[in-house]
């Protein structure tokens, strides 16, 4: 049994949100940096450079990459063998969230209602995924995510029927639809399967797997390839200014489903695909 004060759990997220709010992962920064190099439209070479350069400064005057410094999302995969002390883990969390985003000066963007409007001042509270896994370990992932591109996400519940060529058209649909409005390159973070809800919060963690890392089950690769290539091929481009690379990655998550569904999430992110993960 490990013991972990949630002290330490707040103190933890509050410098993952300024990490992530100011510096891409290595993977990320990879995938985007090849992607200025293959992109054929002299336009879209330029946008990417620009991003480039973006990232650099961010990085070098601690300016946030993006101004939209997003609505936190935070996934904890908490071991069975973990106990907490200290307080609740949940206020823990959002303590985290209030201490990173004020004290690293990062845009306050969460309003108490949806629909009355008011900010909360502090950026809280923060959507908490939370699973239990086996070990002694808590996994933490804080992941601020933009609603430009939060904005272009679609649901489809698919009949069975639909098959995998009906999962294709709804992918493509909703990068499409998208276009310029998800601030591409995009990362596109997919889940099949689950019920309404589930398939949601799959496609929100692909986004989170590394971009230069396939899924383990050979027909979900497969479609992975597949459907990056047709959306590079779509022309949306850099910015939406047309070219080659409209996409960095599609990461797709699966999971079982009922006899009668067949539903399927696309959570799109924009080239600054922020998320930061730590093991306490």
């Amino acid at each position: 049994m490990k013991t972990i004060n949630v002290e330490k759990v707040s103190e933890t997220i509050a410098e993952m949100c300024i990490e992530a709010n100011h510096f891409l992962t290595d993977d990320m920064k990879e995938v985007l940096h090849n992607a200025g190099l293959e992109e054929e439209s002299p336009v879209g070479k330029r946008v990417l450079g620009q991003l480039e350069e973006n990232l650099k400064i961010a990085g070098e005057d601690m300016i946030p990459i993006c101004q939209d410094t997003g609505m936190t999302v935070v996934f904890l995969e908490i071991g069975q063998d973990v106990h907490f002390e200290g307080g609740l883990l949940e206020d823990a969390v959002n303590e985290g969230v209030k201490k990173g985003y004020t004290e690293g000066f990062l845009r306050k963007s969460v309003v108490g209602d949806p629909i009355e409007r008011v900010n909360t001042g502090d950026n809280t509270p923060a959507i908490i995924h939370y699973e239990i896994v086996a070990g002694d370990e808590l996994k933490i992932t804080v992941a601020p995510k933009g609603f430009g591109s939060e904005n272009m996400s679609r649901i489809f519940m698919l009949k069975p029927a639909d098959g995998i060529e009906g999962v294709k058209n709804a992918i493509i649909t909703a990068v499409k639809d998208a276009g310029p409005n998800a601030c591409p390159p995009m990362v596109v973070g997919v889940g099949i399967g689950g019920t309404f809800e589930k398939c949601a919060i799959l496609a929100k963690k692909a986004l989170t797997r590394p971009v230069n890392i396939r899924s383990e089950i050979p027909y979900v690769k497969e479609l992975e390839e597949e459907l990056l290539e047709r959306i590079n091929l779509s022309g949306i481009g850099p910015g939406g200014l047309g070219g080659t690379k409209t996409a960095l990655a599609v990461n797709i998550n699966t999971y079982p489903t009922h006899i009668a569904g067949l539903p399927v999430a696309v959570n799109i992110c924009c080239h600054v695909n922020r998320h930061s993960v730590r093991v306490l």
